[in-house]
């Protein structure tokens, strides 16, 4: 029996991460060269504005939005940015400035009002919604660590598709947007679904990506974030079990986890968050099984 020392095994692993990495890298350039499927639109707060870009050619022009930059992709021979539109945007006009070749463009885009829904919760431990002295420095620390995840961006698409995947399939407990009262205080609207299923069911990645960060936080329990590339970022909160690990590169449908009840929490299910351009937005826009649901139920109305 060989240790786990010996340069054999050493040798083998290293050819095969070689491997697994030339495999994404091929995935992800061959990837570019293919125009993207556009995801919904709906200019509102924590909707998408996509917006058409009048920069031809084979090379992306730099899109920011607000100081940070947005993600930009090619479809039907065009340039495209896709806004992600933070909960607490204004109605109103709002604006992106793009650059290519030493050109600067501005474009400008309407946000209209969107009415979520109150959603009043019940929490049996105190301290999950008023937190000690020694929980809020531990709070402090870890909203440093998930805001630099949830503003991560790479260039680097991991996925061929911006249609993705529900990562399990369970009952859709809490939709996106809500605003929040636990134990009648008022906190943050709910940024994104909670998918509500038994203990340790399996939790997959809904398109291919990198996991950029892992660990167990206060609020949010035992979570991962994924990115699949252009600062769109994938969050997992309140899982049982961890099954990836910082920097591992995943295929659409790999396992991930398993669903628990960690953090703060009233009973088993999943926290899933969608990033892009570090604005919280709502999952329905990118995912079709939840565009099919939602075609045979009420929406709150936009204004």
């Amino acid at each position: 029996m060989k240790s786990k020392n010996d340069p054999m095994n050493y040798l083998l692993k290293s050819k095969h991460l070689t491997s697994t990495l030339l495999g994404f890298v091929l995935l992800v350039f061959g990837g570019l060269s293919q125009a993207l499927e556009l995801p919904q639109q709906d200019s509102v707060p924590g909707g998408i504005a996509i917006i058409k870009l009048n920069e031809a050619g084979d090379i992306a022009p730099k899109v920011n939005y607000k100081n940070r930059p947005v993600m930009v992709i090619k479809h039907q021979q065009a340039w495209h940015a896709l806004v992600g539109i933070p909960l607490a945007a204004k109605k109103g006009l709002h604006s992106i400035s793009s650059k290519l070749a030493g050109k600067n463009h501005n474009y400008s885009f309407q946000v209209s009002d969107k009415q979520y829904e109150a959603q009043h919760l019940t929490i049996k431990n105190k301290r999950k919604v008023n937190p000690n002295a020694d929980d809020m420095a531990r709070i402090r620390q870890e909203t440093k660590e998930i805001n630099a995840a949830l503003a991560h961006w790479g260039d680097i698409f991991y996925t061929k598709s911006l249609q993705l995947d529900l990562p399990l399939q369970g009952r859709l407990s809490s939709p996106f947007g809500l605003k929040r009262f636990f134990n009648e205080q008022p906190r943050k609207p709910h940024s994104g679904i909670d998918i509500a299923a038994p203990k340790g069911t399996p939790i997959n990645a809904p398109a291919s990506g990198r996991v950029i960060l892992t660990g167990n936080f206060f609020f949010n329990g035992n979570s991962a974030f994924i990115d699949h590339g252009q600062g769109l970022i994938t969050m997992y909160s309140h899982m049982d079990s961890i099954m990836i690990e910082d920097g591992q590169l995943l295929k659409r449908g790999e396992q991930i986890g398993t669903i628990g009840m960690t953090g703060r929490v009233t009973g088993p299910h999943l926290h899933w968050s969608i990033s892009m351009n570090n604005a919280r937005i709502d999952p329905r826009l990118m995912v079709p099984a939840l565009q099919q649901k939602a075609q045979t139920e009420p929406t709150p109305p936009s204004m």
